[in-house]
């Protein structure tokens, strides 16, 4: 009797440890017992030989054993994919900030089926590899011909705009499933400073050697709707009492391309603002006030457009391909263009610098864009769209890429307006 009261003991031990756990093919019979009958009796009744209580108890407490052990390897795995990603190049990107002028609900890219601790694995292991096929490409460019360079040129070109494509989706998955704001946000600011440092390289590689190609022949690619693709401008503009600005631009985004340029100063952040969102036209911006302007530039083709404006009365003129499409009045007149601001490529800005909106990211590519403290003439214009070689460049800001930095993936590459462009 007293062996049988140890192994009941033992079994109870055992079905306590095990109450959480999932014992796979085992299962636990209850059976009724009458009021006055002995516990131990009845246990004798039901559980047949001592021999096979013994084996059965064995058995239990074996997968109790196995299922802490499998627990244990996978909270391992875990800390071994999530370390993968700190181990990334680190730089602070401006904060997403909230508010804003319209708002619509975001897209969602990517699998959002994975957990964010497979996302961030995935993301460490994508960047990893891409960085050693880049160091791999860079060692062959060394010691190749020019041919061989162009070659190198189409690869980087082809290869790592997949790769790229995959992270930056992964990044909105990582958006959409976060559950530690702080800490996954530290993350993405590491995958994105990640990305810009390897799309740095690839321009290097893709340029040769330096003087090779000028200055203002390039053009900025932006891939995805997102809130942290964009390229800033170095330098601010001054106060003006008139303005043109123009630019050649490319996109198929729909609804809405998005948002080319923003220009916002403090207290203002619509100062002077270029949008097309959701299925409105394309309109521009001059401190909160707005003006619909005639583009149709989602063709996924090369337009040049120009834009006028003078504070007196606060006329406008809009020109597409060297053509006026459009132009009114009554834009902010008497409202000079304040100094001392931030200008934006590709997003709309909520706040000084910063407080991008996925929905009002400008998606496709943009280049030439220029800024003159003054209103262009007809023929000025013309000769800017027909790629004359009287046209003149911005005074107030003219198209050089020692005057734009990218972020978060918007990349820059070779771009000759005067080329066929379609």
């Amino acid at each position: 009797m007293e062996g049988i009261s140890w192994r009941l003991f033992l079994l109870s031990l055992v079905l306590l440890e095990g109450s959480t756990q999932d014992f796979g093919q085992t299962q636990f019979i209850c059976t009724s017992v009458p009021k006055d009958m002995d516990l131990c009796a009845a246990t004798m009744q039901n559980s047949g030989p001592a021999e096979d209580l013994k084996t059965t108890v064995m058995q239990l407490r074996e997968t109790v054993l196995q299922q802490k052990e499998l627990i244990m390897n996978q909270k391992e795995t875990i800390r071994e994919l999530t370390s993968k990603l700190s181990r990334c190049e680190s730089q602070s990107l401006p904060e997403p900030g909230a508010g804003g002028r319209r708002k619509e609900p975001g897209n969602t890219m990517g699998d959002v089926s994975r957990g964010p601790s497979d996302t961030l694995a995935q993301l460490g292991q994508t960047l990893q590899t891409l960085k050693q096929r880049l160091e791999n490409l860079e060692q062959y460019s060394r010691v190749n011909s020019t041919a061989q360079s162009n070659s190198l040129k189409d690869l980087l070109q082809n290869k790592i705009d997949d790769m790229e494509k995959q992270v930056l989706l992964r990044v909105n998955t990582l958006e959409e499933t976060k559950t530690g704001p702080r800490n996954d946000t530290d993350q993405r600011n590491k995958v994105e400073s990640t990305l810009t440092k390897i799309h740095d390289r690839i321009t290097g590689l893709e340029k040769g050697p330096k003087g090779n190609r000028p200055l203002d022949k390039f053009q900025l690619t932006f891939l995805l709707r997102t809130n942290y693709m964009y390229a800033k401008v170095k330098n601010s503009l001054p106060e003006m009492y008139a303005f043109t600005l123009c630019m050649w631009i490319k996109s198929s985004a729909s609804p809405g391309v998005g948002t080319p340029f923003s220009y916002a100063v403090p207290g203002q952040a619509n100062e002077l603002v270029l949008i097309e969102w959701g299925n409105n036209p394309m309109e521009i911006l001059i401190n909160d006030k707005v003006a619909k302007l005639p583009f149709q530039i989602n063709d996924d083709k090369w337009h040049h457009i120009c834009v006028t404006w003078t504070t007196r009365d606060g006329v406008w003129e809009a020109y597409q391909d060297g053509v006026q499409r459009g132009n009114g009045e009554n834009l902010a007149p008497y409202h000079p263009i304040k100094p001392h601001g931030v200008l934006v490529l590709g997003q709309e800005q909520d706040t000084l610098g910063g407080g991008f909106d996925a929905t009002q990211a400008f998606v496709g590519e943009l280049a030439n864009f220029n800024v003159w403290d003054r209103k262009l003439t007809t023929g000025e214009i013309y000769m800017l769209a027909t790629c004359n070689n009287r046209a003149q460049v911005g005074n107030v800001f003219g198209w050089a890429e020692t005057s734009i930095e990218v972020f978060g993936g918007a990349t820059k590459w070779p771009f000759e307006p005067c080329r066929p462009l379609n």
